[in-house]
């Protein structure tokens, strides 16, 4: 289901979004910065901040993951279940060093959750299907204007 290029486009997003459903139904949407694919299938994403994902996810498995590269914009949406490793689980270890090799010392992991994919979707912006003559690069080019990356670069120096 993760395939060579879901995998990839999971390592060329900087955010991904993570949507649970909450114990009254309603949706809850919140920003994951530590991401990654396990190599076997799953898709591990760090517990840094986000006790009302861990709650939702402990009550209704169900989720959905999205991430795009913000410059070609494509990316993916994944479906899945998933469920929330802590130390005292088997395995939370292994998938916590691997989100720390990723990210390093910054944050504190405080649980792991790993998302098992039952659906992944290609996500493309619309002027891939509208405009024939739209590429990779030139959506690049009109993505480092839109978002001004010149001007952020200048502002970081």
């Amino acid at each position: 289901m993760i395939t060579e290029e879901v995998a990839e486009s999971i390592e060329t997003s900087v955010l991904c979004w993570l949507a649970t459903v909450a114990e009254d139904g309603s949706p809850n949407v919140s920003p994951k910065e530590a991401f990654m694919h396990d190599g076997s299938g799953r898709i591990l994403v760090a517990h840094i901040a986000s006790p009302q994902t861990v709650r939702n996810i402990e009550s209704d498995a169900r989720v959905c993951l999205s991430f795009i590269d913000v410059f070609t914009q494509k990316g993916h949406k994944v479906r899945g279940t998933a469920r929330v490793l802590r130390e005292s689980d088997e395995g939370y270890e292994q998938q916590k060093f691997r989100l720390t090799e990723l990210i390093g010392d910054r944050f504190r992991i405080l649980a792991v959750i790993e998302v098992e994919p039952t659906e992944v979707e290609e996500i493309v912006a619309p002027s891939y299907r509208m405009f024939s003559e739209m590429t990779a690069n030139k959506m690049i080019g009109q993505s480092l204007a839109t978002y001004k990356v010149g001007e952020y670069r200048n502002k970081a120096e």
